[in-house]
Formats: structure tokens, C-alpha cells, sequence
């Protein structure tokens, strides 16, 4: 959608507390940016003090890893929040969501492509998980009421969990910014007190059944690595929460405070994962976390991973609305969002009811990084080229011909960055159900998180330096051919 909004004197603001935000993909005029840098800590911190993160953790004791393996993996995994914050200064230099900005790196046409599987395709399979986490802590609060968990009581919890996430997505980013501190400040104290009962139990020499060596130990914690690199590498939509922001913010500010807001509480959950996971089954950890906690504690623990999986799908269920739009769905972001929603809750069944939901999760995370790591890796490369120089109201303009059309809407320097750097992650990744040719000759080692974003970057800058040196020279004959 291209279509702008201008605020008439004595209306409300498009983006605005307790009211459904006006704006979708459309540029963000000077005279509605507001805010500061430093809230964007509280918005990242909210969504990341999720349950997902201490499960993933719990994930690479469960690959063989010992609890201080686990801790350096979970360490160096979420260091990618680095990138995300590096994405994120790309918001109020354009005043436009990553979807539109990515236009620049692929043109109108390639974005859409690239949207669809990336964006729309990988952000609707995480609110799948997400919903699921969700939804599994429901099933097992009900055991503990007493309430046999039949499929219509599944069902229902499900759905309740979904609409609530989609409520407060469909009302914006005002009114995300303002729940983000409460949410934040509830769910760190509820995770202290799950950090303070886990303590005592935790086995720092415990050692995994079957523990790996040599080759196998590196390919163990190349494989951890890849997943724990999938929650900050999930979020390559930091400019949807910073397009708000005044031109001129700090994008030093900017990136330092995503980063910090998005790593502090996925690493301390996912090492809180690794040590729980040295004290109980981390299979099934919605139910054996029962037997290191107070009875009193459990059910608050169980909401608390409800709370959680719905705050961290409040972002995800906004940025695929907004991913939905850039793809070229002519319709408002609220029912973008809702849309999202009914695939999400599809997705989710299917995995509860139907599919194994570990084997499912695996399978997804560890895929999603061979698809999101090249993509967001060529849209730092273009900041870092174009030096955070965006016109908003160019990328905004879809018609043939304009500043973003490229070759027939595709810049060819992104597309055969992306296509070049996800086959070549593809062949380096290692799933349960498919283990790639290179991983194979590394004996089982998913390097898929490094090689696929620091191959693409490299043809994307290789292909725009030369295209721009091409144009300079083809100006300058020009020039000397018109005097």
C-alpha cells in the first residue's frame, strides 16, 4: 500500500495509545515521528523474555553439550542481535517498515518474492511456535486444575491465546511501545523467581549421555549454534518499531539499545535452557519442570510461558501484516494481521495435533536461518553502501519505471546474492530429516549460520559496487560525449 494518511488538524494521531494505528507500509512524515531511542529497549526486552529461548537452551544439552558448552554456544549464538541492531537504523532514515526498505536491495518485484518467504513465510511460522509454546503450557495448567484437556479445551485455548495476541498487534505500535515496559518488568520478575528455584538443582559437571568428542563435539555445537542464531536472526524487522523515530535519531543509540534490549534476555534465558536442561527433561519441559518446583510455583510458571509466547508474538503477528501489504495485498494492516492470524492458528494445530511439535520446531528454526541469514545479511550490506541514505517517499513508489524498479523490478544484485547465499546454507544445514552435502564432509557441522549471510553479503557488495562503477563510467562518457 502506498496510499499516505495526513493528519487533519484536531484528529487523533495515526499512531497513537488505546487507538488502532492508522499507518501500514506508507511513509512516516516528519511531523508524526516521536519518541527516543532508549524505548526501543524495553520493546525488544519484552518480546525476548520468552519461554522458546530456555527451551532452545535446554535443546543443546539434549545435542550432548555439557552445561559450560552449552553456555559458550548460547553466548556467541545470540550475538546476531548485533545484526538486528544494525537493521534497525534503517527505520527513521526512511521512515519505512524493513519490507519497504528491503525494496532496495531487491526491487519492487524481488521484494515481493523474497517477502513471501522470508518475511510473510517464516514470521507466520514462528507465530506457530510461538502459539504452540504457548498452548502447551495451557494444556498442562489445565492437568494441574484438575480440567481433563479434551480437544475441545485444546482448541479453545488455542484460539483464546491467538486473539489476544492479535488484539493488541492490530492496535500498533503506540500501543505496543506503552505495554512494552509493563510486560517486560512482569515477566523478568516471574523468570528471577524461576532462575532462584532452578539454582539448586543444577549439575555444572553434569555430562550428557553419549557426550560427543573431537569432530562430533565441534558439529554438536555447530548445530546449537544455528539454533540458538534463529531467534535473533527471526527478527530482521527492526525497522518497523524504529520507523517512528525522528530523522535524525542517534543510530548509534538506536542499534545499541535493540541489541542490548533483543541479547540480555535471550541469553539468560537460554543459559537458564542449558542448566535447567542438567536437572530435568528438556522433551517435555512443560511438565518436568514440575519436579524441582514449588507446587504453588508451577501454575505461575505456566502462565508466565503463556504471557511470553503471546508478547513475542505481538511483534511478529505486526511485522507479518506489514510483510503481507509490501507483498502487494491491497488491504489495511488490521486485516493483514487477522489473516496472519488464521494461518498462524492453522500452522499451530497442525503441529500439536498432528505433527511431533520438538521434531517440527527443529526442523523449522534450523531451515528458517538458511533463509533469513543471507537476507538480512544482504540488507546490512546496503546500509553499510548506501551509508543509512534512504528516500522513503522513492521507496514507496511502485510503478514501473521508478527510483526502485531496477530491471524490470528486480536488482539483480540482491536476487543472485540471496539465491547463491540460500543454496549454499541449504547444503550446510543439518535437521533431523536432512543433513546437507557440505555438512556431511564436516562430519555432521551446521555452519549454515555463517557461510550462507557472509557469502551473500559479499556477491551483494561485489554486484552493487560494480554495477555503480559501471554507471559512473557510463555518465562521464556521456558527459564528455555532449560537449
Amino acid at each position: 500500500m502506498s496510499a499516505t494518511i495526513s493528519s487533519s488538524p484536531g484528529a487523533a494521531p495515526p499512531d497513537q495509545f488505546g487507538h488502532i494505528e492508522a499507518r501500514g507500509i506508507d511513509y512516516i512524515p516528519p511531523a508524526e515521528r516521536h519518541g527516543h531511542a532508549r524505548e526501543l529497549f524495553a520493546l525488544w526486552t519484552a518480546p525476548n523474555v520468552t519461554y522458546l529461548y530456555i527451551v532452545l537452551g535446554g535443546a543443546l544439552i539434549g545435542l550432548g553439550l555439557n552445561a559450560w558448552e552449552g553456555i559458550g554456544v548460547v553466548l556467541a549464538g545470540n550475538l546476531f542481535w548485533a545484526l538486528v541492531g544494525l537493521l534497525s537504523v534503517s527505520g527513521p532514515a526512511s521512515g519505512t517498515p524493513s519490507s519497504v526498505v528491503m525494496r532496495a536491495m531487491f526491487g519492487i518485484r524481488g521484494n515481493r518474492i523474497n517477502l513471501a518467504i522470508t518475511g510473510w513465510g517464516i514470521a507466520v511460522a514462528y507465530e506457530a511456535i510461538n502459539l504452540s509454546v504457548g498452548s502447551l503450557a495451557g494444556f498442562a495448567l489445565l492437568a494441574t486444575l484438575g480440567i481433563k484437556a479434551t480437544a475441545l479445551w485444546k482448541f479453545g485455548i488455542v484460539i483464546v491465546t491467538a486473539v489476544i495476541t492479535l488484539a493488541i498487534s492490530v492496535y500498533g505500535h503506540a500501543t505496543i511501545v506503552k505495554l512494552s515496559g509493563l510486560f517486560t518488568a512482569a515477566l523478568t520478575v516471574c523468570c528471577v523467581a524461576l532462575a532462584w528455584f532452578v539454582a539448586p538443582h543444577v549439575n555444572m559437571h553434569f555430562v550428557p549421555q553419549g557426550a560427543p568428542h573431537g569432530a562430533a563435539l565441534l558439529a554438536a555445537a555447530f548445530a546449537g549454534l544455528t539454533i540458538i542464531a534463529s531467534g535473533p536472526l527471526s527478527w530482521g524487522t527492526g525497522a518497523d518499531y524504529a520507523r517512528y523515530l525522528p530523522q535524525n535519531t542517534s543510530g548509534r543509540a538506536i542499534a545499541f539499545w535493540v541489541t542490548l534490549g533483543g541479547y540480555l534476555p535471550s541469553a539468560a534465558l537460554g543459559i537458564l535452557g542449558v542448566l535447567a536442561g542438567t536437572a530435568v527433561d528438556m522433551t517435555n519441559p512443560q511438565t518436568s519442570f514440575a519436579s524441582i518446583l514449588p507446587s504453588w510455583f508451577y501454575p505461575v510458571f505456566l502462565l508466565v510461558i503463556m504471557f511470553g509466547s503471546i508478547t513475542n508474538n505481538i511483534l511478529t503477528a505486526y511485522s507479518s501484516g506489514l510483510a503481507l501489504q509490501a507483498v502487494g495485498i491491497k488491504a489495511s494492516r488490521a486485516i493483514t494481521v487477522f489473516f496472519d492470524g488464521i494461518v498462524g492458528v492453522s500452522i499451530c494445530l497442525y503441529a500439536l495435533f498432528i505433527s511431533n511439535f520438538i521434531d517440527a520446531l527443529n526442523n523449522i528454526l534450523t531451515l528458517s536461518v538458511a533463509l533469513l541469514g543471507p537476507s538480512l545479511a544482504i540488507y546490512a550490506a546496503d546500509i553499510l553502501i548506501r551509508r543509512n541514505h534512504y528516500d522513503g517517499v522513492a521507496l514507496n513508489d511502485e510503478a514501473p519505471g521508478a527510483k526502485f524498479w531496477f530491471s524490470h523490478g528486480f536488482n539483480w544484485a540482491g536476487v543472485c546474492a540471496l539465491v547463491i547465499g540460500t543454496c549454499v546454507a541449504g547444503l550446510c544445514v543439518n535437521t533431523p530429516d536432512f543433513v546437507g552435502p557440505i555438512s556431511n564432509l564436516l562430519d555432521g557441522a551446521d555452519i549454515s549460520s555463517l557461510i550462507g549471510p557472509a557469502l551473500a553479503a559479499v556477491i551483494y557488495t561485489a554486484m552493487t559496487l560494480r554495477r555503480r562503477a559501471a554507471t559512473a563510467s557510463t555518465t562521464v562518457i556521456c558527459e564528455g560525449t555532449a560537449s
